[in-house]
């Protein structure tokens, strides 16, 4: 189906942006897709990107009503693997599992089948029946030593079915296997093999380590604090050293000191009596004699 030129670059703008978004930020996938639904849900390609944007946040019932509708538009069965897995998501993993036995399959190119392969192990594990899940990953794919797109996530699946059911050291030999072929990092085989080793790693931005961090800040700050007041402490210890020093020196007591009422003043006959010997000293200053004898 063609679409107007305006609209097809709309159209084709937000479907570049949900594969852009896919991966990392798989919301704003959605809403783009969304969008690119809207305006052209008879588009084949618009609605297998809407079934995977879909699929990426979970809408699983979503998400197959889309790959179902891109099925029918193309007549292609390449989204066979990736229906049976919502059927999983959904609850349904007999159904998964049914379909893996479909004339389908068979249509699917060998990638296509190695994804149908896990899917049904994964509806085995679902059900309970571990070690079927083993039985049915291994395959011609799993023991070939070509690394293909696939290939990492196939080895990733068989370690951790094996794990399932207590192959521990066989299942750790896999994780090293899956993570030598994952060259893109789309597992995460380094962290399960470091699990099974007992190494615990620390991420530095942690946002637990951070808040940790946090909370260990007041005690440092308190710590600081103290020895602040331990400092002023010591002052305080200091200036109360130096005033009993000062307090040793002998004070004269308050009974050898008269009292106000022992301090009489002089009456005003006693007053007059001072005066005069104050101005006769001053007189007789004055008619001191010279060394000759004579009267100034």
């Amino acid at each position: 189906m063609s679409l107007p030129k305006t609209l097809a670059e709309d159209v084709a703008k937000n479907l570049v942006m949900v594969a852009k978004l896919l991966d990392d930020e798989p919301e704003r996938a959605y809403g783009y897709s969304r969008v690119a639904l809207r305006l052209a849900s008879r588009v084949a390609a618009v609605r297998e990107a809407a079934g995977f944007a879909s699929y990426a946040v979970g809408k699983y019932a979503e998400a197959l009503a889309e790959f179902r509708a891109a099925r029918r538009m193309t007549g292609n069965s390449e989204l066979w693997p990736v229906m049976a897995d919502c059927e999983r998501g959904m609850g349904r993993p007999e159904r998964a599992l049914a379909m893996a036995g479909e004339p389908e399959v068979q249509k699917l190119d060998r990638a296509g089948q190695v994804e149908m392969r896990m899917v049904a192990a994964g509806a085995r594990r679902d059900m309970g029946q571990a070690d079927a899940a083993v039985v049915t990953l291994q395959s011609p794919e799993l023991a070939s030593n070509s690394i293909q797109p696939w290939t990492a996530r196939l080895r990733y699946a068989y370690a951790d079915a094996l794990l399932a059911v207590g192959r521990e050291d066989e299942a750790r030999e896999w994780f090293a296997k899956a993570l030598e072929a994952d060259q893109s990092g789309s597992t995460d085989a380094s962290d399960r093999l470091a699990e099974l080793d007992g190494v615990e790693f620390v991420d530095a931005l942690d946002p637990e380590q951070a808040a940790d961090d946090d909370v260990s800040q007041p005690v440092a700050e308190t710590k600081a604090e103290e020895s602040k007041v331990e400092e002023s402490k010591v002052e305080e210890s200091k200036v109360e050293e130096s005033d009993a020093e000062e307090s040793d020196v002998e004070e004269p007591e308050t009974d050898d000191l008269p009292s106000d009422e022992d301090m009489v003043e002089p009456e005003a006959d006693d007053a007059e009596d001072v005066e005069p010997v104050a101005e006769a000293t001053s007189e007789g200053q004055a008619v001191k004699p010279d060394a000759d004898g004579d009267d100034r």
